[in-house]
């Protein structure tokens, strides 16, 4: 069966759940202009590369190098932790590796949720294991108490509870990331 998505007024059904808004897309623009501002600030007179994980931070990352005034490089990899899941597997595997140099650079690793935190550290050892010049972080959403391990994250736009989110980049089942907005499940 193909996956689908029906939007009605107040909410939107995906894959026949029902999904409820969570974050409209003023607020979120005004915090990735909050964390642009902070990266600008920190990293003013570099040029950093940042680095987006696939698929669900394109959107975020697209908005936060226009929020941007610094220059800035931008490449993508890709890891699998969730499938079709609305939990992560706790196994992460790399789909897609960087093709920039990074050696001597500046990473911002741009990332739309940090869930359990495997991902994001499994990210920051690899990176690190580069020789950048500095590795910092920026995620979108943190759930705080899905997180199984100790991260230090640069730049988090939102810390939320343990929920299932889509939309802004994020997806269940490959469907509702071209939502404008952020939606939680409503069970």
């Amino acid at each position: 069966m193909q996956p689908t998505l029906v939007s009605h007024a107040d909410s939107v059904v995906i894959n026949n759940e029902r999904f409820r808004p969570y974050l409209t897309r003023d607020v979120i623009a005004a915090r990735v202009a909050e964390i642009a501002a902070d990266i600008d600030r920190d990293l003013e007179g570099e040029v950093p590369i940042l680095v987006g994980v696939l698929n669900g931070a394109f959107i975020f990352l697209a908005d936060l190098m226009r929020a941007l005034t610094i220059e800035c490089e931008v490449d993508f990899l890709k890891l699998s932790s969730y499938g079709a899941a609305k939990i992560s597997s706790g196994r992460v595997h790399e789909l897609k590796s960087l093709d920039a140099e990074v050696t001597g650079r500046h990473i911002i690793l741009v990332e739309d949720i940090v869930d359990t935190g495997l991902s994001m550290q499994f990210l920051q050892k690899k990176l690190g294991e580069m020789n950048p010049a500095s590795v910092r972080t920026a995620t979108l959403l943190h759930k705080v108490d899905a997180t199984r391990i100790p991260l230090d994250l640069d730049y988090v736009g939102f810390e939320i509870d343990n929920l299932f989110v889509v939309g802004y980049g994020l997806d269940y089942a490959q469907v509702g990331r071209q939502l404008a907005d952020i939606y939680i499940l409503d069970d």
